[in-house]
């Protein structure tokens, strides 16, 4: 009779719940990007195809690390926050959006093209809908494939 484990095993968890985007015994590495905020056309309604508005990017990469641990110094050995930036900024200019949700995909799909990158958490907030609301928007976590 085969007998299974009731305890799953232990995996890494963040401060909110989710599983750990850095892991050393996953070897990956966190890189992130906070709250970069672009105005940008996004929104289903006419006055939204009318006028931009403030949307705020947050990024979070679990990043498969090299055999050793970096010790190069070179640029070329890590996946460069600074690119990742500069392509959301170009999604968001990339003419009218009508979902945050297809903001958030598209840069999901663009982190993922880097090899190195397992796993990409990436939130998308409209800024200035409601008065009484500091934000509105969607967040989603997508895997590459070739994780394993």
């Amino acid at each position: 009779m085969k007998t299974t484990s009731v305890l799953a095993p232990l995996r890494p968890v963040g401060r909110d719940g989710a599983p750990a985007l850095a892991d050393a015994s996953q070897s990956l590495r966190h890189v992130f990007v906070r709250d970069l905020v672009q105005v940008c056309s996004v929104g289903i309604y006419d006055h939204e195809h009318e006028e931009p508005q403030r949307v705020r990017f947050n990024v979070d990469l679990a990043v498969r690390e090299g055999v050793d641990p970096l010790t190069s110094e070179s640029i070329d050995d890590v996946v460069c926050y600074e690119q990742i930036v500069k392509r959301i900024r170009a999604i968001a200019q990339d003419g009218h959006t009508n979902l945050v949700e297809t903001l958030a995909e598209r840069v999901a799909s663009m982190c993922l093209q880097d090899p190195r990158v397992r796993t990409a958490r990436v939130r998308v907030e409209k800024l200035d809908v409601f008065e009484d609301a500091a934000s509105v928007g969607v967040e989603i976590e997508r895997h590459s494939s070739l994780a394993g």
